[in-house]
Order: C-alpha cells, then sequence, then structure tokens
C-alpha cells in the first residue's frame, strides 16, 4: 500500500496536469474563433472558385494550358501532407498520416517511380522522414500566423513539380473542419485541375478576352494558391478545435483522478489512525 507522502504527491502533480490542460483548452478555444472567422470568409471564395475552374476544364481544350493535361505516361504523385505542428490534440496528426499511407498503399506506383511528398508541419516531417520517402518540400513552423505567402510558395513547388517530367499529379491531404468536435481527413486532388460533369449547351459558344492562353497563365497558378491556402485555413481550425477537446477532456480527466485519489488518501489515512487506536488500546489491555 503506497504511504500517504505518495499519494499526495501524485495529488499534487495531477493537479498541476489538469491546471495546465486548462490553460491549453482555453489559448486553442481563444485562438480557434480567430482561426474559424478566417476560414468562414475565404470557404466561399475558393468553393466557388473550384466549382468555376472545374466547369472550364471541360469547356476548353486540355492543350490551353499544361495544368489542364493528364500525363498518363508518368505515374508518379506528389501528395502534399498538412499536418500540425505540435501534438497534444488527440488523433488529429494520426489521421492525416494513416490517410496518406493508405492512399500510397491503395496507389502503388511503378517500380522506381515512388510517391513524392510535400510535408507541411513538422509531426508529418518527422514521421516520413525517419521512412526514407521523397521529399519535395518542407515547411514548419508556419501554423503559428498562416499567411497568403505560405500558400504561394507551397503552390509555386506543387506546379514546379507537376510541370517537371516526373510528376503527373498532385494531391492534397489535410483536416478539413466541420465544426468543434468534428474534423474529417480530405484527400482531394489539386492537379492537374479536375473536370467536372456540366451540362453541354446546343450551340453554346465561349468568348475569351483575353486569349485563353494568357488568361489562364495568370489565373490557374493564382487558383492553385487559393485551394492550399484554404487548405492551410481549414488545418489551422481543425488544429485548435482538436486541442481544444482534447485538453476538455484530459481537464476533466484529471478531476476524476484527483477525485479517486483523494478518496484512497482519505481511506489509506483512516485506515492508519484505525490501525493506532487498536495499538494502542491492545498495549492499554497488556498493561
Amino acid at each position: 500500500m503506497p504511504s500517504l507522502i505518495d499519494i499526495r504527491r501524485r495529488v499534487r502533480a495531477t493537479k498541476s496536469t489538469q491546471q495546465i490542460t486548462k490553460a491549453m483548452k482555453m489559448v486553442s478555444s481563444s485562438k480557434l474563433r480567430r482561426a474559424q472567422e478566417r476560414i468562414v470568409r475565404s470557404r466561399p471564395y475558393a468553393q466557388e472558385m473550384l466549382r468555376v475552374f472545374n466547369s472550364l476544364a471541360t469547356r476548353v481544350d486540355a492543350s490551353a494550358h499544361p495544368l489542364l493535361q493528364d500525363d498518363p505516361q508518368s505515374a508518379r504523385t506528389l501528395l502534399v501532407v498538412i499536418s500540425a505542428d505540435r501534438g497534444l490534440c488527440g488523433s488529429f496528426n494520426t489521421n492525416v498520416i494513416k490517410a496518406t499511407a493508405q492512399h500510397i498503399t491503395d496507389h502503388p506506383a511503378e517500380p522506381g517511380r515512388e510517391v513524392a511528398l510535400a510535408l507541411v508541419g513538422r509531426k508529418s516531417r518527422d514521421f516520413f522522414n525517419r521512412r526514407g520517402f521523397d521529399v519535395k518540400y518542407e515547411e514548419v513552423g508556419l501554423f503559428q500566423n498562416v499567411k497568403w505567402e505560405h500558400a504561394q510558395a507551397i503552390a509555386n513547388t506543387c506546379i514546379k513539380e507537376f510541370l517537371g517530367p516526373d510528376v503527373s499529379s498532385v494531391y492534397l491531404v489535410y483536416n478539413e473542419f466541420r465544426s468543434v468536435i468534428s474534423q474529417r481527413v480530405v484527400v482531394e486532388r489539386l492537379l492537374p485541375i479536375p473536370k467536372l460533369e456540366v451540362e453541354k449547351v446546343e450551340g453554346a459558344d465561349y468568348l475569351f478576352e483575353p486569349a485563353p492562353g494568357e488568361l489562364l497563365e495568370t489565373l490557374l497558378p493564382f487558383h492553385v494558391a487559393v485551394q492550399v491556402n484554404r487548405a492551410l485555413l481549414e488545418s489551422s481550425a481543425a488544429e485548435h478545435a482538436a486541442r481544444m477537446t482534447a485538453m476538455d477532456a484530459a481537464t476533466r480527466n484529471a478531476k476524476e483522478m484527483v477525485d479517486r485519489l483523494t478518496l484512497y488518501m482519505n481511506k489509506v489515512r483512516q485506515a492508519a489512525i484505525t490501525r493506532e487506536i487498536i495499538e494502542i488500546v491492545a498495549g492499554a489491555q497488556a498493561t
């Protein structure tokens, strides 16, 4: 049976942990509100832009721009894996890593043409670097303050690799923010621009001003950066929500543990008092 001193130490340590988790929950709650406001503002624009370009991709010749062209001769895929820089956020990072591994398993590359990775966040970088994957891009520490420049840098890397001879498609893997208690891992194609089934209008013709090539040369890279920026904001909001939920559960568990330890400590103390009283009575009776 542990001594009262050991139990008191455990109670103090658990209370200290409870204070830390409670503070982390409050910090994440404050950051979540700002991150949620940013994603609510940016999501409609990014989604509508994606819909427009998906529709546009079906109405123009794929040869009008390289970002619209599929390359069946290259089987290599670039996965942009967006994770967090820190832990203590439940299964947030684990789910992203599992989804990436599942995608690699479900879409095996040809021999000698392994999947390439672009890793955003310290957790994904540490995991995949230790396993010898071909890493084309790394970025850590950006979730302290997500900026447009970060999305542009990642988008430029994706475009550069896609236009090269090795990569035929680019996918984003990230956590989509749905609610405070719900995040969903998304694997979506970024390049080439996916084509949707749209209704063909008989005799319809589309006029482009300026020329389609010049127009797409400007808009398509911007579109890629917008989608990457949306994924970063989604992941940032989802991370704060996951950490807030995890820290709330940890705080409640710490409180329950303190209550159990306090009850156990009282029982041990009562047993010790009872034992001393019995010893005193037995000694008095012996004399």
